[in-house]
């Protein structure tokens, strides 16, 4: 059974930067032009639903867990509430290949709560005690971790920590901000500093990430400085800029980022061109063209087009001028 500190995260430097997982972005496109150009610690894919890969629609669902060799160590994030589905899951995820597996307890999603998932399960401590363990059973010699929030409707880190640590999780990601905030308040990373105090009073061996509000890499290593987290997972930060965790990389041109934004467009269609829509893409525009003359007017001829062609024929003009 996998427990704390095993599997890759034993092997990690500190600190360790990682690619949260957010869906309709880290996609399997975008995870390898990540991989590509500023490769973190670890990345995660978008979270899948344990019982719908436990259901006749597994087979749709699996392409959420396509991965290259390149995105290696790579972890699978899975939601759901059924602690037999996550053994299953676990399993399944353990035969794919995976480095690791993470549950989401966080996403507040509606779908993702009605089924119990999500950050629903901060509300039921003892199910979410079981969906961990149900987890590490099938996992075998993966590890496995969470991801999640300071409480639901109110911050319950000292009762809601202390629980998930008895499960021994590998690790612990904690979003500063309740459900009930969402981001709409500043990330709370004193609370992070709390919790990395709460798990070393434990004798814990799990550990412990930040998340929230990080838009720079010096900004992750402060962060890192100021509460004794093991490390810190980017999320919004990383749009438009695959080159985040390249700190070799210096100034970004505009052209090589209209480059990349082709690139990255190529693959998404060369791997969903069947399975999804093509303005799900459309999503990174915005990121990867603002800051200089005429972004404006080349942005919302992104937005109208309707394929790889299209866009490659209005980026090809704008790249002439740089």
């Amino acid at each position: 059974m996998s427990g704390v500190g095993s599997g890759f995260w034993a092997k990690l430097k500190r600190p360790i930067f990682a690619l949260a997982p957010m869906a309709n972005v880290t996609d399997a496109a975008f995870r390898q032009v990540i991989a590509k150009y500023g490769k973190p610690a670890v990345m995660w894919t978008e979270f899948v639903s344990c019982d719908g890969l436990c259901s006749k629609g597994r087979e749709r669902l699996l392409e959420d867990f396509w991965f290259t060799p390149a995105e290696r160590p790579i972890v699978a994030q899975i939601f759901g509430s059924n602690p037999d589905n996550f053994t299953k899951c676990a399993q399944l995820i353990k035969q794919l290949g995976f480095d690791g597996i993470d549950i989401n307890m966080g996403c507040p999603d509606r779908n993702v709560e009605k089924q119990g998932g999500g950050a629903a399960l901060i509300k039921n401590p003892k199910l979410a005690q079981e969906v961990i363990k149900a987890t590490q059973a099938g996992a075998d010699d993966l590890p496995v971790s969470v991801k999640t929030r300071l409480g639901y409707d109110t911050d319950i880190l000292e009762d809601w920590l202390p629980k998930l640590l008895a499960a021994a999780p590998a690790a612990v990601t904690i979003h500063a901000r309740t459900r009930k905030e969402m981001s709409k308040v500043p990330a709370r990373w004193e609370r992070v500093t709390r919790a990395v105090e709460i798990r070393d009073t434990l004798e814990s061996k799990t550990l412990i990430l930040g998340n929230g509000d990080i838009d720079s890499l010096a900004l992750a290593r402060q962060r890192v400085a100021q509460t004794g987290a093991d490390g810190v997972m980017i999320g919004r930060g990383i749009f438009g800029d695959p080159w985040f965790f390249n700190e070799q990389k210096g100034a970004v041109s505009v052209r090589e980022k209209l480059e990349v934004m082709l690139e990255h467009t190529k693959l998404y269609e060369k791997i969903y061109k069947q399975s999804r829509n093509f303005a799900t893409m459309k999503k990174h525009y915005k990121a990867y063209v603002n800051g200089f003359d005429g972004a404006k007017e080349l942005r919302i001829k992104l937005m109208a087009a309707e394929d790889f062609g299209g866009v490659n024929e209005v980026t090809k003009k704008c790249l002439i001028q740089h």
